[in-house]
């Protein structure tokens, strides 16, 4: 069978995918990836990494399989974290969760389990693969929703190429959010009842304005409705982005566009 690494979260749904891997007679190693560790950003200390880690350790041991942890937050702040930073001056939305999986989950620790040896990475995301042969590409891996609708994260993977499908698995994609949650207490793993993460990946829920100050400028601009009418005279210019709902109007408003030159009316 083969070597698989899996990525250990410290969530319920990783722990599950590494038990069915060993269930199937794989030889399965945990790692965790440590992305992020400043806690003066996040709401109430949610998400500490530290927990996260210990949780996996443990899921780990019950398991009876190697356990590591690798560190990745110099990759994590030059990727994803200075991306946001650049979208978000820029005026536009970023999607952090993509571009982390792109570049950290399947670029960087993928790089780092082929190191040692590892044949595929799996993670616990509620989606699926297929594999069909095409007579002038050869092998060709497609990306399925997962059969959990209200779970499904194949958006999440939606930009991984064609040679990072091949090497992962996504163990738990056949599966329903409870039937995971019965098989890690069927299992007793500290996982189980754990809540789902929310928030920023690798970071949690963030307190978003005081985050992007870190770097961003904050300048004064105005929302001008169509027609021309200046519906609000000010706001904090680099927390509102294009398609972002303005909460502080009294009717929705959606940003349709940033930067036009248009007069001022008295």
């Amino acid at each position: 069978m083969a070597r698989v690494v899996v990525g250990l979260s410290g969530g319920v749904d990783s722990s599950v995918a590494a038990a069915l891997l060993l269930e199937q007679g794989h030889e399965v190693i945990g790692m965790f990836m440590r992305n992020w560790h400043d806690e003066s950003v996040t709401i109430n200390n949610e998400c500490p990494w530290i927990d996260d880690s210990n949780d996996a350790m443990l899921v780990a041991e019950k398991l009876g399989i190697p356990f590591q942890v690798i560190d990745l937050s110099a990759e994590y702040k030059e990727r994803i974290v200075e991306y946001m930073f650049a979208e978000y001056q820029a005026g536009r939305t970023p999607n952090p969760d993509v571009l982390c999986n792109r570049e950290i989950k399947f670029d960087i620790f993928l790089d780092a389990a082929m190191r040692i040896g590892a044949d595929f990475v799996a993670t616990g995301h509620y989606c699926r693969k297929t594999e069909t042969t095409h007579p002038d590409f050869g092998t060709l891996y497609r990306l399925l929703a997962g059969k959990d609708p209200n779970k499904d994260q194949s958006y999440f993977l939606c930009q991984l190429n064609q040679q990072q499908l091949s090497k992962a698995l996504f163990p738990i994609g056949e599966l329903l959010k409870p039937e995971v949650r019965d098989k890690a207490r069927e299992l007793g793993l500290v996982t189980a009842e754990k809540k789902d993460s929310q928030g920023l990946c690798f970071v949690g829920k963030v307190k978003l304005p005081d985050f992007l100050q870190q770097q961003l400028q904050v300048k004064p601009g105005k929302v001008i409705e169509i027609p021309e009418t200046v519906a609000i005279e000010k706001f904090n210019h680099a927390r509102r982005t294009l398609n972002e709902l303005e909460a502080s109007c009294y009717e929705p408003h959606y940003a349709a566009s940033e930067g036009i030159p248009v007069a001022d009316h008295q």
